[in-house]
């Protein structure tokens, strides 16, 4: 069982023989990657514009299944490729050990999580994991269609958040960019997590007496900071990671993503003291809130 689970992971030809190629990867060329974000954030505004001039505010579309038929895809899918790349980095660990001495700028697994050899390709087994993240980020923008129709709400935040997303996604393959193995191993553990919880109350099971998924996306950012500076260290002291120039970009990303949530996050628990203060039923109200501005 263990052993064709291996296969299947991390020692199947095709992810093996994996490359990222602009003219047989679908969906590698830049044209591609913008007019996706294009076509998300009008699609998605001009749907919002739609429902509000055909529906009152307070009228939501019934969607039946779909929210958790959704949530429980993205969970599994989320999982699959959190074993994947987990298998995947410990055999290009076990095969490529050797390289590590004639370049000096790694020694350790954990090194190799946070800095690639200068030089490395977008090729082998961790890139096709990744290939497939970048793939997957599409049901993640799905979501924001659910919560327009559901909750008739849309946010600059959420947009711009997953969009940024997707552009990260993107350079990580386009420049073999270091730290994205533990970047994937970390955000699929929390998809997993996070959209199973979502697929839990959507079944009309009972929810957390506390802000979950807020407090699920705080533990990435705060362990993504970490890893940064981790990767900025050994870059220095080390001699240098593959593909900084795309990691200084997408820290930059990430800053924004991070502003951004901090101002959200100040202003829940503001609303929430106000309104605890006010008939002492803050928690429940700030915990709705909260999961509807991060779908």
């Amino acid at each position: 069982m263990m052993q064709s689970l291996k296969y299947w992971l991390s020692e199947h030809p095709s992810i093996v023989n994996f490359r990222w190629d602009h003219t047989q990867s679908f969906g590698s060329t830049w044209s591609f990657l913008f007019a996706a974000i294009a076509v998300y954030v009008v699609a998605n505004v001009t749907l919002h514009s739609f429902l509000s001039l055909v529906l009152s505010k307070r009228r939501r579309v019934p969607l039946g299944p779909i929210p958790a038929i959704h949530s429980l895809c993205v969970s599994l899918i989320s999982a699959v490729i959190f074993a994947g790349i987990l298998y995947s980095a410990a055999a290009e660990i076990r095969d490529t050990r050797w390289f590590w001495h004639r370049t000096k700028t790694i020694s350790t697994p954990f090194q190799w999580f946070l800095c690639f050899p200068l030089g490395t390709r977008p090729s082998g087994r961790v890139f096709f994991w990744s290939y497939v993240f970048y793939l997957s980020r599409s049901l993640h923008l799905f979501r924001t269609f659910v919560t327009i129709l559901r909750h008739r709400k849309l946010t600059f935040f959420h947009l711009l958040n997953q969009s940024i997303l997707l552009w990260m996604s993107f350079l990580w393959l386009e420049f073999s960019q270091s730290f994205q193995v533990l970047a994937i191993l970390l955000a699929t553990l929390l998809y997993s997590v996070v959209y199973g919880y979502r697929f839990w109350t959507a079944i009309g099971l009972p929810s957390a007496c506390f802000p979950f998924v807020v407090n699920c996306q705080v533990v990435l950012l705060a362990c993504n900071l970490i890893c940064h500076f981790g990767v900025l260290l050994l870059h220095f002291v080390k001699g240098g990671c593959n593909g900084m120039g795309a990691w200084g970009f997408n820290s930059v990303l990430n800053g924004i993503i991070l502003c951004l949530f901090l101002n959200f996050y100040v202003k829940m628990h503001l609303r929430k003291k106000n309104v605890e203060d006010s008939d002492g039923q803050g928690d429940s109200s700030s915990s709705s809130k909260s999961e509807i501005k991060l779908e």
